[in-house]
């Protein structure tokens, strides 16, 4: 599969380009590994970005009901056109998913989804938190990103990779690492090793807490991590130290604790005491 893309960059004389994070995957085996991992059926409707040279939109295509692909790059239309284009259940959209309307989005998928994504850094977090804050729809995120990145989606309290976006995905589901995908897997190989994490959403979780509220008591928390939770507090919401202290004891937190020490539940809990 390597030879055969290189053959069609060279056929259609695209060169892959760091601005939009082009290492794609050609391992059959490890393709067929994510879709099977990512738990796709035929019942599954796919919303894809960054399909690349479709060696991954052909595999999920092979196993889901329909798939949507965004693709930034036109460049890679002829490319997309030869590996997928027989595909009767794939739709590729050649615009940045980032400029689509969430709604318009999700009309075109017409039901609930798995989003499947290969994203360079620069773009992870904020695709992310719009489809974790915004969509009632999306039912799991199977995400390939940086071994570095991965560990912070997974991490547990305590621990120096936990951070804003931790808190954001357990406020809405569970994120574990499904495979680890060494850096000689990609064309061309990058200068970091990756992994695919999975993000299950539960519709369930905090419902009927003010999640907007709750963000903003992260925001703070993770505002300045070197400081105390409760200086952050006195400095975000200016209150007094009586005011910020009451709130953490109300919410069962140490007066010393910082916000890398609370677990999703500690700032549901944080956010209804403060008031």
């Amino acid at each position: 599969m390597e030879t055969d893309l290189k053959t069609l960059l060279r056929k259609h004389g695209v060169q892959l380009t760091k601005a939009y994070g082009q290492n794609f995957l050609t391992d059959q085996d490890l393709l067929a590994e994510i879709v099977e991992k990512s738990a796709i059926d035929s019942q599954t409707a796919v919303l894809e970005i960054g399909p690349g040279a479709g060696a991954l939109t052909r595999a999920i295509s092979q196993k889901a009901k329909k798939v949507i692909a965004y693709e930034i790059d036109t460049r890679l239309k002829p490319i997309l056109e030869e590996t997928v284009g027989d595909r009767k259940n794939v739709q590729v959209v050649f615009k940045d998913v980032m400029k689509e309307k969430l709604s318009v989005l999700e009309d075109k998928l017409g039901e609930d989804y798995v989003m499947v994504a290969n994203l360079p850094y620069y773009i992870t977090t904020p695709i992310v938190m719009n489809f974790l804050e915004n969509s009632s729809r999306i039912k799991a995120l199977v995400i390939m990103v940086q071994k570095e990145v991965a560990d912070r989606f997974t991490a547990k309290e305590g621990c120096s990779d936990y951070g804003a976006i931790t808190v954001g995905i357990n406020l809405r589901g569970s994120a574990k690492e499904i495979l680890y995908v060494p850096r000689e897997k990609f064309t061309p190989a990058p200068n970091v090793d990756s992994a695919v994490v999975k993000i299950d959403i539960d519709k369930e979780k905090f419902s009927g807490v003010d999640l907007k509220k709750v963000r903003e008591v992260v925001k703070c928390a993770f505002g300045n991590r070197r400081k105390m939770l409760v200086n952050n507090l006195m400095n975000f919401y200016k209150i007094k130290r009586e005011q910020a202290e009451k709130a953490l004891l109300d919410s069962q937190i140490s007066l010393t604790a910082r916000g890398e020490t609370l677990s999703a539940l500690d700032f549901v809990n944080l956010a209804n005491n403060l008031g």
